[in-house]
């Protein structure tokens, strides 16, 4: 994981820029559902009522996807309609936001939602609960991706969890002598490095600057880096505002921050682990990638199903199978990250490659912070009054300038 992909399986997420203006208004969408009535507690949020999406007596001969760029290949959508007789139409998203409004149009029975898309989706009414008990494939989940903030709601599921993966901190070990521990050395940094860091081109962004304050300056008391009141959020804008003169790029493709690590562009920044895997198949060794102590931001994706959607038998039955260990192997190895079934490292190609994402290793995701939508209600269940993702993303269009 507004959170951009591109149409490349190898760079995850595109640029953001040409969604924004219409993110706005989806965006106030979410904030005034996070209001709320006023017999609803605090900090509690209430999804409007959508009736569960059900199956139906027989397939209806297709399924319409929108999904993000390697998740829906003729390797494996071209088996399952031969198997189903559901013919697989897939549209590629180039953004969360983009992909919040393709649902919108009514024409998409399954998506494939990032954390930052997710909830804004369940709150609008666009997306139906799934009856998880008609998904095989669904009790093979890791349970630390099962009723997750991103994906459920009290309990109840609205889809299935796809794959993982964490922004880590990369850094060109010949020219930072030091190795780096913590997140300041790319949100404070050493001003040898100005022009030199890298920062991924989102505002889902802010929540790893959040994270960095959480222990840089513990007085601010931010325990959740998308739960941030006002005083919380006004900190971490003045601190990326700051960070503005060292920053050389935003970025938003990973081959193109590839090739600036390559060069020397990009001495250190956050980054992902099929970036790092890339740099090393080229002989790039001097790139290195640490977990900052303060923890890490992370992405999960959920396939969920679409309110009214028109399909809603060979959406169940597309649930399962992308979602099955062998097809969730062979997506995740294909696209660069770790897979969301328990038994689909038995059937990796590449022995190694589940040790590479840390597929089966729980300690390595306990301290992720998975991508959420930030919304008024704050989603560490407080009293407070929190900053909505509309303004995140007004936020982050006024620091790059």
């Amino acid at each position: 994981m507004a959170i951009v992909r591109s149409v490349s399986p190898t760079r995850r997420r595109g640029s953001l820029a040409a969604r924004l203006s219409a993110a706005v208004a989806v965006l106030a969408l979410v904030a005034a559902c996070s209001d709320g009535p006023a017999a609803v507690p605090p900090g509690k949020f209430v999804p409007p009522p959508i009736p569960m999406a059900e199956p139906g007596g027989g397939a209806e001969g297709q399924v319409n996807l929108v999904v993000w760029a390697g998740y829906a290949e003729p390797d494996w959508t071209d088996p399952f309609a031969k198997a189903t007789g559901c013919k697989v139409n897939a549209t590629v998203a180039n953004s969360s936001d983009e992909m919040v409004s393709d649902v919108k149009s009514g024409q998409y029975d399954v998506v494939s939602a990032s954390g930052d898309a997710s909830l804004r989706l369940i709150a609008s009414g666009d997306v139906a609960p799934v009856d998880v008990g008609k998904i095989p494939s669904y009790a093979q989940i890791y349970p630390n991706l099962r009723d997750e903030p991103w994906n459920s709601v009290d309990n109840v599921p609205y889809g299935v969890p796809h794959g993982r993966g964490v922004n880590l901190m990369v850094y060109n070990k010949d020219k930072i002598k030091k190795p780096p521990t913590s997140l300041g050395a790319i949100f404070d940094p050493d001003p040898a490095l100005a022009g030199h860091v890298t920062v991924y081109d989102s505002p889902i962004s802010i929540a790893d600057a959040a994270l960095y304050l959480s222990q840089a300056q513990p007085q601010l008391g931010i325990k959740n880096p998308y739960a941030l009141d006002r005083p919380q959020f006004d900190a971490v804008v003045a601190l990326l505002t700051k960070q503005r003169h060292s920053v050389g790029s935003y970025w938003s493709d990973t081959g193109t921050q590839q090739r600036d690590f390559k060069r020397g562009a990009d001495l250190i920044g956050t980054s992902w682990q099929v970036v790092l895997k890339g740099l090393a198949k080229d002989g790039h060794n001097e790139l290195t990638a640490v977990k900052p102590v303060e923890g890490v931001t992370g992405w999960s994706d959920t396939w969920m199903i679409a309110a009214g959607a028109k399909n809603p038998t060979c959406a169940y039955k597309w649930l399962d199978y992308i979602t099955s260990p062998a097809i969730n192997a062979r997506v995740a190895e294909y696209f660069g990250e770790a897979p969301a079934n328990s038994q689909a490292c038995t059937k990796t190609n590449d022995a190694g490659f589940c040790a590479t994402y840390h597929a089966d290793e729980t300690s390595y995701w306990e301290n992720v912070w998975y991508w959420t939508t930030p919304t008024a209600r704050c989603l560490d269940q407080s009293t407070r009054t929190c900053v909505p993702y509309s303004e995140w993303v007004t936020a982050w269009n006024r620091i790059k300038q």
